[in-house]
């Protein structure tokens, strides 16, 4: 809900300059190369950030060699909350918009294609019915799908079927895809898989089903070496992932 989304973006304003804050030594916390996932828990284009949104954009500016990953389900909001100096786009900035059914698929993406956005991509969580991403995913506009099942409480199923289709269309017409979870309701040739609530355990099966196309494939820069721990071996989310954050020692 829109109150939720807003309590949860007011729980992060203490991080809030987070990109351009320094260590002792005057080095960025987040390293040059690293890709940094914007309000993941709520929506960059949400209505109740508007009065943040242009010190975000400046942020963005200013951190030149971060990849800021935005994520919206408000695709008609963007072009006019866009900076005012932002052309065809910004080379590290990746606007990405949820499409957890077809409804939504046929609703936002041809919002989202005419946006000028040097990089676009798509998120098919929690994914709740089979989806096709053409005729878009053929034009060539769309760089990255991501797909997962639904998780929390009363979880509606994904089957495994589904995401076998949508990562076709993706290896067809060359398009990065990661299947980073399968939800706590996954059904694979009709039986439930026991991954139960488990976030691990999901992404460590996804993985296993060897459905990525281009895992190898770094999302915006290739130069970049990240740092894996061992859990990251064998995580759903490594072919999107940068590793661990040297700084943090967490995860990315």
């Amino acid at each position: 809900s829109a109150n939720k989304m807003f309590f949860e973006c007011k729980k992060l304003e203490s991080q809030f300059n987070y990109p351009i804050k320094k260590d002792r030594a005057g080095n960025y916390k987040v390293p040059t190369g690293m890709m940094l996932r914007v309000c993941m828990n709520s929506d960059f284009f949400f209505e109740g950030l508007d009065s943040w949104r242009d010190e975000c954009w400046n942020m963005m500016a200013r951190r030149k060699g971060v990849l800021f990953y935005l994520l919206t389900k408000r695709p008609e909001r963007i072009q006019s909350h866009l900076p005012k100096n932002w052309g065809d786009g910004w080379i590290n900035v990746m606007i990405n918009v949820t499409c957890e059914n077809q409804n939504r698929v046929n609703e936002r993406l041809p919002i989202l294609k005419e946006i000028p956005a040097l990089h676009k991509g798509v998120m098919v969580a929690p994914m709740l019915t089979p989806v096709s991403l053409k005729p878009w995913i053929n034009e060539g506009w769309i760089q990255n799908v991501n797909c997962g099942g639904e998780n929390y409480g009363g979880a509606r199923p994904c089957h495994y079927e589904w995401v076998k289709n949508l990562s076709d269309e993706c290896k067809e017409a060359n398009v990065k895809f990661t299947f980073i979870e399968t939800g706590s309701c996954f059904y694979k040739n009709g039986q439930k898989i026991s991954t139960g609530a488990n976030k691990v355990l999901q992404s460590q099966y996804a993985r296993k089903l060897g459905l990525n196309v281009k895992e190898e494939q770094h999302l915006y820069n290739p130069r970049f070496q990240p740092t894996w721990s061992e859990q990251c071996l064998h995580c759903g989310s490594q072919p999107i992932c940068m590793g661990v954050n040297p700084h943090t020692n967490k995860c990315s």
